[in-house]
């Protein structure tokens, strides 16, 4: 194992093939080491995607402790996502800086420090401060670990199996982490659902100095602090407006958010483009298929999250499944996506052109959605397993697509490279929640009876909740209208992710049939 990236000739993909049809030596396989090594990468990147959904069944127990106002606990669950997505491209490029073995320590240093003082936290405002750290230590290891993957593994084939594997376990702690915290806080206090982080920042914190390779862009050049406040300009007033545009509807404030973000990202990429130094080099969007691999990764992103906004309401509100119960069913899908990456990685190792396999993937998904829209009010296998077979064509589509996307940016510029695919990845999220949520919440409320109070026409919740407080036959009739309602949501943003998918899965066809992938 070198301790610099390895990087492909001018003009080659990455498995050393040139566009005149030459080849390469074949690149180093990677050995016992570099596997382990990668096993100890995987527990912090589990833990850090589970932190995403750990406090779904916490925030109770959180409320009852500390009594934090509706705007503090607002905080409290959104702090970490939206630092976290606003600082991923400044902590992939100053990786490649620095290097991105010191960067990923320092983040597990300031994660496994923040989940301490997050577990004895005696006041909201200690909690909101520490998930905010939480967000930045996540931002410098997400892009690391890919940026490090990318380094270890200079294998076309090895490096696909391990991003595999790397998508696999991201995709697996978001759903494992509701679960957990349902568990923890059963039998311990709420404070434990961070405290499990620092077996795992320590072991990383002990191995990886030993295991883990250095390596950094040779000519970084000055770090340009200017990018850095333009970056979170950009990203977070469009995170915020589209994330809420799904519970709010399109009101002026929100719009006005994301054209504020808009025109900060062009000024953004204005910077990149004429500065010295740039944050994220231009060159990257040079590498054969990298740009195709951002936009079909954020397509993937928003089709998964889409799902998830209509699946977790649908068991728990339409089923009427406790939480824990809820949780516990969403379990189920992801036995079919642990399969799914490393399937997509067998076959692009056996020889199957990664543009078949990619739309592949997205056909599969969108056949997920199929079985969503056939669903009715009862329907709890079929909603089940639509979302195993729509979350499996896409864990197979974004596993792919990252590989693409490092073997085509300069190795120097793998940290920049895996912060653009997860920033790309938190813009499509929020988009499939926004995109999606509208159309499932205009269906509802077109759906919904024009004698229904006003409560009940705006979401599915505040129906259940007025059923509650309604007598007898009068509740019941309620209830059962705005479940049904936003079952017939759910059956056309279905429709609608389904056709969306079908195009993507066209346009995967389109701009990746060109790009040739050989077996390692």
């Amino acid at each position: 194992m070198t301790n610099s990236p390895s990087t492909n000739p001018p003009g080659t993909d990455p498995a050393g093939t040139t566009a005149t049809g030459t080849t390469t030596p074949p690149a180093a396989l990677a050995g016992r080491r570099e596997w382990t090594a990668l096993a100890v990468l995987m527990l912090p990147l589990l833990l850090v995607s589970m932190d995403v959904s750990v406090l779904y069944f916490a925030i109770p127990a959180i409320s009852a402790d500390l009594a934090p106002s509706g705007t503090q606990q607002l905080w409290i669950f959104d702090i970490y996502a939206f630092v976290l997505a606003g600082l991923l491209m400044t902590m992939g490029s100053l990786g490649d800086r620095i290097g991105r073995r010191r960067l990923l320590l320092i983040g597990a240093a300031a994660f496994g420090a923040a989940s301490a003082v997050a577990a004895y936290a005696n006041s909201p405002e200690t909690l909101i401060a520490a998930r905010a750290v939480l967000g930045v230590g996540g931002a410098t290891l997400m892009p690391s670990t890919m940026a490090i993957i990318r380094t270890m593994f200079t294998d076309p084939g090895q490096r696909t199996k391990a991003i595999a594997l790397w998508s696999g376990v991201m995709t697996g702690g978001i759903a494992l982490g509701s679960v957990m915290s349902g568990v923890l806080v059963q039998y311990f206090w709420w404070g434990s659902v961070f405290l499990v982080n620092l077996p795992a920042m320590a072991l990383l914190l002990v191995l990886g100095p030993f295991l883990l390779p250095e390596s950094r862009n040779p000519e970084p050049g000055r770090f340009d602090l200017p990018s850095v406040p333009l970056s979170m300009a950009a990203v977070l007033p469009v995170i915020y407006g589209i994330k809420e545009i799904p519970s709010e509807g399109w009101k002026t404030e929100y719009v006005v958010s994301i054209l504020v973000g808009l025109v900060f990202a062009a000024l953004f990429v204005h910077r990149q483009r004429t500065a010295k130094s740039p944050l994220i080099s231009p060159a990257v969007f040079r590498g054969r298929g990298f740009a195709p691999a951002v936009v079909l990764n954020l397509i993937s992103s928003l089709g998964m999250m889409g799902s998830a906004f209509f699946t977790t309401q649908y068991l728990q509100s339409v089923l009427g499944k406790s939480s824990m119960a809820a949780a516990l069913w969403s379990l189920l899908p992801t036995v079919l996506v642990g399969v799914a990456a490393p399937l997509a990685a067998q076959l692009v190792d056996k020889g199957v052109h990664r543009a078949h396999v990619v739309s592949g993937g997205f056909a599969v998904a969108a056949c997920g959605y199929g079985l969503l829209a056939l669903a009715g009010t009862d329907s709890l296998w079929l909603v089940l397993a639509g979302a195993g077979v729509l979350a499996s064509g896409i864990v197979a589509v974004m596993s792919q697509m990252m590989d693409l996307a490092l073997s085509a940016a300069p190795a120097e510029s793998a940290g920049a490279a895996a912060s653009l695919l997860e920033t790309g990845a938190e813009f499509g999220g929020a988009l499939g929640m926004a995109v999606l949520g509208s159309i499932g919440t205009a269906v509802y409320r077109h759906a919904m009876p024009s004698s229904a109070p006003a409560g009940a026409r705006e979401t599915l919740g505040g129906a259940l909740a007025l059923a509650d407080r309604l007598p007898g036959r009068t509740g019941d009739a309620l209830a059962a209208a705005a479940r049904a309602a936003f079952t017939d949501g759910m059956q056309a943003a279905a429709i609608a992710g389904a056709a969306l998918l079908v195009a993507a899965a066209v346009l995967a066809t389109v701009t990746l049939r060109k790009i040739r992938v050989e077996a390692g």
